[in-house]
């Protein structure tokens, strides 16, 4: 199991496009990925389930991911969030 803390650095939040690329990143993965907020636990492959969240900004997530490709899976949308899914 990987886990990483990450945090929401785009003004707009987590909204439908930030949502998509997340899901489209990851959607070939054959691991099971998570964001986990306070006591909510959601499947990161699900854009529902992102929108959901209600993640603003300066939000923080913790991404989990348990099996094959972890590890890659955590790396990839550890970056959407550092490079602010490209909208600043």
């Amino acid at each position: 199991m990987t886990e990483k803390t990450v945090k929401v650095l785009n003004r707009a939040g987590i909204h439908a496009r930030p949502s998509a690329l997340v899901v489209q990143s990851i959607k070939d993965f054959k691991c099971n990925i998570y964001f986990e907020r306070e006591n909510d636990k959601i499947n990161a492959k699900s854009i529902m389930g992102v929108i959901t969240l209600g993640a603003a900004y300066g939000t923080e997530l913790k991404i989990i991911a348990d099996g094959e490709g972890e590890q890659e899976a955590v790396d990839i949308i550890a970056h959407l969030f550092e490079s602010k899914f490209e909208e600043d």
